[in-house]
């Protein structure tokens, strides 16, 4: 078993997958990413990890503006899921969307989110992933 830091990105873009990856490697972060397109696609992989007892991620990057199953609806989902299982994830928002209404809404879900960041990535993540 690798001790790199598992995470989970949560986000349709698959440039953004490419931007993170080259992030990783140039800033040596030590993380294992598993990328999903929509927040269903994360949230049924989730379950089956918590049911299996396999090891979950310590970190989801978690974008807002997704097809299938948007960031909200993850959050809805994934607050459902902590009340049937003790897990510690943090949850960390990354969107370009700086729209006042989302983040209001943000604060709807304060114990599910760590912290609502503004894409593009830039060094803040280095703190959170390191």
């Amino acid at each position: 078993m690798s001790n790199a830091k598992k995470i989970y990105v949560v986000d349709d873009d698959k440039i953004y997958h490419f931007i993170l990856k080259t992030f990783f490697k140039k800033n040596n972060l030590n993380v294992e990413p598993e990328f999903f397109e929509n927040g269903l696609e994360a949230i049924q992989y989730l379950k089956t990890q918590l049911k299996a007892g396999s090891e979950i991620p310590k970190t989801i990057l978690l974008d807002l503006n997704m097809p299938i199953m948007d960031g909200w609806q993850f959050l809805e989902e994934f607050r459902n899921l902590k009340s049937q299982h003790d897990f510690a994830i943090d949850v960390y928002v990354v969107t370009s969307s700086n729209d006042h209404s989302d983040l209001e809404k943000a604060g709807k879900f304060e114990n599910e989110i760590v912290k609502y960041l503004l894409k593009p990535i830039n060094d803040s993540l280095l703190g959170i992933l390191s």
